[in-house]
């Protein structure tokens, strides 16, 4: 009797519980959401009473959804399993007042394991290293050797030997890999600190970002590895707390320099020495494969070559690479004669290396594959290269002739693999990366001829003293926000500028652009310029002028001089009305108007451009619209993506592009009054597109659109999803 007579009190006190349990479950759910940014992973303690949490509330959820529909003879069932219910709750309510941590470190996220390169020796060095840092009274460690000689690889190995370890025993909640790099700034190594632990929205302020890592750094027992260090800096103005006993961190330094490792407080450091003869066979053999040994004669010269990489193993992991798969003594002869040749013309620590990287330079033969190889030291250092706008660059220069574009891009493709085999550049995912030494013997070799200030954090341009026996020269991603009328360089030899990525960059002078008659190449993209100044009108060599990502740019003159320009892109910016004069470059082969700004594409433009390969139009705008009769000119196109607003037009070009070779392909038929947005259903993957329509009245989408897509050999489209 007393369940049936105190049901609906005891109900009131069951869902009073049931507000403090999930009151309680929220506060929690919060404090592990801030943990497990860093890293970590709920105790299963936790875990089981978070389930607990979850199965209780479906019980009572049970419990009120039965009072609905309650008969008279059931309330005093319900009421006792209503009491029953409380005292759960209250049981629950006391577990959760956990007094330890929420959370444990999950090894699994501590880092991301390195790729490793072959390491030949050094094991006295990894167990050197690896003494200090587990002992407690050792906090950072410098790692100390000549350029090329294997510091980062010796720490990529024990950065993944720390991983393999934390995931037995906790080391550290959080190993920490930050490239430093020659061009040193604060505000960038504290980004790239922040990168690494996840940490977004840093604010602006130099002291205020050091006080925010500051913090963060402070609540984990982390390892923070900071590679390729050139110069001193005061840990704290960067928010690197001081490793001490206390906090269980550590600081690990690689550089060329003892004295910076000291400047910085390293108590012990390490060198790295070069290797032995037997090691340095090793190292060579295991790129060579041992095949070579049963050459007749060979092992005296081997022994030579080996010999004169000096034990530096960047430069027997490169001469051996340029040798792989030649087996003919005389080769090797001439390969050890021309080495010798190269070491003896240089003198000094770093030039004397160049001397060694410069042969398989030099074995390369081909003088447009070893200016691929050059170009890609106008990238900033430790600067990760797009395998695809690498090419398009290679290109653009002429490097790789003429042909189709499917053809150019399998060029640039088998290049960029032969420069990788070779140990000339290094594999990073999917784009290549040059190794600081070969970057540096890349400027070496074209000293004085390249001008490169790339990612420097650069905020005015060099005065035009500097600029004047210069071919090419990179800006390229820096704080350059104008370039003054005060600055108008004489360099007639200039064929390339690359400024893009100059986020502040608005405004251009007049004066800039008037005496490089010979430039070739121009990038601008992903700049704040609102015009173009008149002067680029006079730039009649003018090869490529890209200006991608441009949003604030208005005005582009009129490019009816510019005779020789074969690539004009356009993507992404304001301009309302084509260029003038577009109709008179009748060598372009790539032309990029995907700009949503555009008002109108004029009428027999595009069949004066008969050499296009790559056209890209704004196929969600009805006044970007094609002619059918002025595509099907077009026969040379390899890459097209345009909308057409007749049916007739639609289906004449189909018809016209039947046993073509479009490697890439996007074309639409879609009524004026179609409102559409097409985007891949994967990103980078063209060959399947989602659609989302805003059509006007009662239109049916299968009366005003029509798709035909395909891309890098796809006969047509697969997916299409519609909304």
């Amino acid at each position: 009797m007393e369940h049936h007579r105190k049901l609906e009190r005891r109900l009131n006190d069951l869902l009073a519980k049931q507000r403090q349990l999930n009151a309680i479950k929220s506060d929690l759910e919060m404090k592990i959401k801030i943990e497990l940014r860093l890293g970590r992973c709920v105790r299963q303690e936790v875990e089981n009473w978070l389930l607990d949490v979850q199965t209780i509330n479906g019980k009572i959820q049970s419990i009120d959804e039965r009072t609905q529909n309650l008969s008279c003879f059931s309330r005093g069932h319900l009421g006792k399993q209503v009491s029953q219910t409380v005292e759960e709750v209250k049981e629950i309510i006391e577990q959760g007042r956990f007094t330890g941590a929420l959370v444990i470190d999950d090894p699994s996220t501590a880092g991301v394991p390195f790729q490793l390169e072959h390491l030949e020796g050094e094991t006295a060095v990894i167990a050197d290293i690896w003494k200090h840092l587990m002992s407690d009274e050792i906090g950072m460690v410098g790692v100390c050797g000549m350029g090329g000689i294997g510091k980062t690889t010796i720490m990529k190995h024990i950065h993944n030997k720390l991983l393999e370890e934390t995931k037995t025993k906790p080391l550290f909640e959080k190993i920490i890999w930050v490239t430093v790099s020659q061009d040193f700034n604060i505000t960038r190594l504290q980004q790239d600190i922040a990168d690494a632990m996840n940490i977004e929205d840093l604010p602006k302020p130099e002291q205020k970002r050091a006080a925010v890592l500051r913090n963060e750094l402070r609540q984990i027992r982390h390892m923070l590895i900071l590679d390729d260090v050139w110069e001193g800096f005061v840990l704290e103005k960067v928010g690197i707390p001081i490793p001490i006993f206390s906090n269980g961190s550590r600081l690990v330094l690689t550089s060329r320099s003892k004295v910076v490792c000291r400047s910085i407080g390293c108590c012990e450091i390490v060198e790295v020495s070069p290797l032995s003869n037997e090691e340095s066979m090793n190292l060579f053999l295991a790129h060579t494969g041992r095949g070579i040994l049963k050459v007749p004669s060979l092992e005296e010269i081997l022994g030579d070559i080996v010999g004169e990489c000096d034990g530096l193993p960047l430069a027997i992991a490169v001469i051996a690479g340029s040798m792989k798969g030649i087996y003919d003594v005389v080769d090797w002869r001439n390969a050890l004669t021309e080495l010798g040749d190269h070491i003896t013309s240089v003198k000094g620590t770093d030039k004397e290396i160049y001397g060694r990287l410069k042969f398989s330079f030099d074995r390369l033969e081909d003088s447009n594959i070893q200016n691929c190889f050059l170009y890609c030291s106008l990238y900033p250092e430790d600067c990760r290269i797009p395998r695809v706008e690498l090419i398009e660059y290679w290109i653009d220069e002429g490097f790789l002739e003429r042909g189709s574009r499917q053809q150019l891009h399998d060029r640039g493709h088998t290049i960029l693999n032969r420069l990788v085999n070779n140990y000339l550049l290094e594999m990073a995912g999917d784009d290549v990366k040059m190794h600081d030494l070969m970057r540096d013997m890349a400027l070496y070799i074209k000293h004085p001829y390249f001008m490169v200030k790339a990612g420097t954090g650069l905020k005015d341009l060099p005065s035009k003293q500097e600029w004047k026996d210069v071919k090419r020269v990179s800006f390229m991603m820096n704080m350059v926000s104008e370039i003054p009328p005060s600055l108008s360089p004489n360099c007639q030899n200039l064929s390339t500028l690359l400024l893009q990525n100059n986020e502040s960059l608005k405004r251009i002078s007049e004066s800039f652009f008037q005496h490089m008659h010979s430039l070739s190449v121009l990038d601008l993209s992903y700049t704040s310029i609102e015009q173009l100044p008149n002067s680029v009108s006079n730039l009649e060599t003018l090869n490529a002028l890209v200006l991608r990502g441009c949003k604030e740019l208005r005005y582009v003159p009129s490019l009816e001089k510019l005779k020789a320009l074969r690539k004009l892109d356009l993507q992404g910016t304001g301009i309302e009305k084509v260029p003038k004069g577009l109709e008179m470059l009748a060598n372009l082969t790539y032309l990029n108007l995907c700009t949503e700004s555009l008002n109108e594409l004029p009428i027999a433009i595009l069949p004066r451009l008969s050499y296009l390969q790559c056209l890209v139009l704004y196929v969600k705008s009805p006044s970007v619209k094609m002619n059918g009769l002025e595509a099907t000119r077009l026969r040379k196109l390899e890459v097209f993506e345009g909308r057409f607003n007749e049916l007739i037009d639609f289906n004449a070009y189909i018809k016209s592009i039947q046993g073509r070779e479009l490697t890439s392909y996007l074309l639409v038929m879609a009524s004026p009054k179609a409102k559409f947005d097409a985007r891949p259903l994967v990103e980078g993957l063209n060959n399947a597109f989602f659609f989302n329509f805003d059509l006007l009245g009662d239109c049916d989408v299968r009366n005003v659109f029509k798709i035909v897509a395909g891309h890098q050999g796809t006969d047509a489209i697969k997916s299409i999803k519609f909304q």
